[in-house]
């Protein structure tokens, strides 16, 4: 799979909507420093399906349509992108909204559901109706993938210079899609965990990427509703930095995913379907 264009890359590609200078005092080395200071943006984002909102989420102004996209596919509320047929940004005084035109059969299915998000960072459960509704079945992750632990950690050293907006500013997250090997083919930021990984799954859609041909990783803890978005795309493995808890190791085992945390300075734990990360035994 050849590198995938846009978003998130080096410094130079940055798209200065994600952030904004403010003025700052600084105490540094015993005394106060005025300064600029590069903080990130954050938004409302409406999730808006045939004129009816659906949700709100917190996130960063940059890559809306990937956002839509991948949030549409990943909640279940879409099955293919081809469901998606039309996506408007509209610029708000309060905050932006996607005005998604989705397919009616999906639309209806959405209504019935009867969710409404209020979505914070860093929140993906926010106004959850019911138990059945955070339980939302997955099929099996089916994957012959075999990673050696070597590729993990290549990407891990990698994906900083991947992170811009992080770099600028210290406040966001990023999820990136990574191959066998170990190259990052794309990486998204955001200030929220969940709202990076969506991005990320809408731009693997958009490309049509062969999501059985890499790996998920990202730089945040491996909750629930990370292992289950996911799950529910078929991703195989899944990478995260810090910890996974102890629902997520569930849904993973119970879903055939491979979930890793702690993936840092040339270590990591894994907690469930270890045979994808192969250790090559070394000859006697």
């Amino acid at each position: 799979m050849e590198p995938m264009p846009r978003f998130c890359g080096p410094a130079e590609e940055f798209a200065h909507a994600s952030h904004r200078t403010r003025a700052v005092e600084r105490w540094q080395h015993g005394r106060e420093v005025h300064a600029l200071d590069q903080v990130a943006e954050e938004v409302p984002v409406a999730m808006v399906y045939n004129g009816i909102s659906h949700a709100v989420m917190l996130a960063t102004p940059a890559g809306l349509e990937a956002f839509g996209l991948g949030f549409s596919l990943a909640e279940g509320i879409l099955k293919h992108k081809r469901e998606l047929y039309d996506t408007e940004i509209v610029q708000r005084r309060d905050g932006i909204e996607l005005h998604m035109t989705i397919a009616q059969e999906r639309f209806v299915e959405l209504k019935s559901r009867r969710r409404n998000l209020a979505g914070r960072t860093g929140c993906g459960l926010c106004g959850t109706e019911s138990l059945q509704q955070v339980m939302r079945p997955t099929a099996p992750v089916e994957s012959g993938l075999s990673l050696h632990p070597h590729a993990v950690h290549a990407a891990l050293a990698g994906l900083p210079g991947y992170q811009s907006l992080q770099a600028l500013t210290g406040a966001a997250h990023a999820a990136a899609w990574v191959s066998p090997a170990g190259v990052i083919l794309h990486c998204e930021e955001d200030i929220g965990r969940h709202n990076a990984l969506d991005k990320l799954i809408g731009t693997l859609a958009h490309h049509d990427a062969d999501i059985r041909d890499g790996f998920v990783i990202v730089t945040s803890r491996a909750s629930y509703e990370m292992v289950q978005k996911c799950a529910t795309r078929g991703i195989a493995v899944l990478i995260a930095v810090s910890a996974p808890t102890s629902f997520a190791i569930d849904l993973a085992q119970q879903s055939g995913m491979t979930l890793a945390g702690f993936a840092r300075g040339g270590s990591h734990v894994v907690y469930t379907h270890s045979h994808r990360l192969i250790e090559p035994q070394e000859k006697q």
